[in-house]
């Protein structure tokens, strides 16, 4: 049984292998091999890296990098013998050695196929406007065959050659972000060259597509939490203005390094106490007669039904996620949910964890919340899609 690599040799193998595409595409760029499609560089291979494959399979990840330290010592000898010219031949000899020697994986295994826009991530931000948007495209375009729920059981699904995919789990992760763009808008084919979905480039632009699947996204993110109690996939935080007290109308985004919580109010009426805290960067998500002016005020209204769809509430423009209150760590990632009527946090909040890092025994000093924070600051999150880190 093949020993799988340490957690952080395999990210860095991945890291890697994504950087080498991305240097190689930049590269062919400038030399006018892979001019700009749909916004940036054209992938112009037929394959690429087959990531998704390296991070289930030890042996294969194992073999790829022992090739790859055997090439690299390969290199190394061969710059050698420009220098060395009287030990040129053994040079020569041992970089023979270490390239016929390394173990290399299968191409079929190794390689998996690609498309123009394989490579290619979504400019759109993962704004709350944007996901709204993306949500009356998809009512508008995808219902019929996909279902209003996601799970591809649509009044017109039957009738199609194959039965769309659950769009609810974690499909949307194991995909690369351009080549879910490249499906909605060229279409799909079976293997026996029969069309089982339409493409919509003749009816949506690149960035309605786009918005489509920042849509999707947040919605599954909202059902697994919603079923599992967890968000199993990190999700950043909706981006929308806000006007803050220190720094005037800056978006969501621009807070980074900072953490946040966001709160939703229960309504119009009275509302609990909900003091400012100097470990966190407070942002009420809709303003509230009679209040005293939070820290940060959202102003842009697509905020609340952002949120009602990751947290799995999605009721009318947002009201579902009353009570609601989010905490965003440094990195602008969705970390921990606290329920209505909750007024302590506790590590049990913490509703996107870090697999990697074990929990901390003991107890810490300090109250919930500072127990909670100090556990995501521990454990911190990245997104993998298609296998590679973002």
């Amino acid at each position: 049984m093949a020993l799988a690599l340490p957690p952080e040799v395999l990210a860095g193998l991945l890291e890697g292998l994504q950087a080498a595409q991305q240097g190689l595409r930049a590269l062919l760029n400038l030399a006018g091999l892979a001019p700009e499609v749909h916004g940036e560089p054209a992938w112009p291979f037929g394959h690429r890296v087959a990531a998704e494959m390296l991070l289930v399979d030890a042996g294969l990840a194992r073999r790829l990098l022992l090739s790859l330290l055997c090439a690299g010592l390969a290199m190394l000898a061969l710059g050698a013998s420009a220098f060395w010219r009287r030990a040129r031949w053994p040079l020569w000899l041992i970089a023979a050695v270490l390239l016929f020697a390394a173990p290399w994986p299968q191409s079929h295994l190794l390689l998996a196929p690609a498309v123009g826009t394989s490579l290619h991530q979504s400019p759109t931000g993962f704004t709350a406007q944007g996901i709204v948007r993306g949500q009356a495209v998809y009512q508008q375009h995808c219902v019929r065959c996909h279902g209003a729920d996601g799970a591809g059981e649509g009044p017109d699904a039957a009738q199609l050659a194959m039965w769309p995919p659950n769009l609810n789990g974690a499909l949307l992760w194991k995909r690369l972000d351009g080549e879910l763009f490249w499906r909605l808008r060229h279409g799909m084919q079976g293997r026996d060259g029969v069309q089982t979905m339409p493409g919509f480039a003749g009816q949506l632009g690149d960035r309605d597509l786009w918005e489509v699947l920042d849509y999707l996204q947040a919605r599954a993110a909202g059902r697994m939490l919603r079923d599992a109690g967890t968000w199993d996939r990190p999700v950043r935080v909706p981006d929308a203005l806000a006007d803050c007290r220190h720094g005037g109308r800056r978006s969501l985004r621009s807070l980074a390094g900072q953490r946040l919580r966001i709160a939703v109010p229960e309504g119009s009426g009275p509302q609990r106490a909900l003091g400012e805290d100097p470990r966190l960067v407070t942002v009420l998500a809709h303003a509230v007669p009679g209040a005293d002016a939070p820290e940060c005020l959202a102003v842009d209204a697509a905020l609340l039904p952002a949120l009602a769809l990751v947290l799995g509430v999605e009721a009318g423009a947002g009201d579902g996620a009353a009570g609601y209150q989010l905490i965003v760590d440094r990195a602008g990632w969705l970390r921990a949910r606290g329920q209505p009527g909750r007024a302590e946090w506790s590590e049990d909040d913490l509703v996107c964890r870090s697999t990697a890092a074990p929990r901390p025994a003991g107890r810490p000093a300090g109250d919930g919340l500072d127990a909670l924070i100090r556990r995501m600051d521990a454990e911190p999150v990245r997104l993998v899609r298609g296998g590679f880190p973002h």
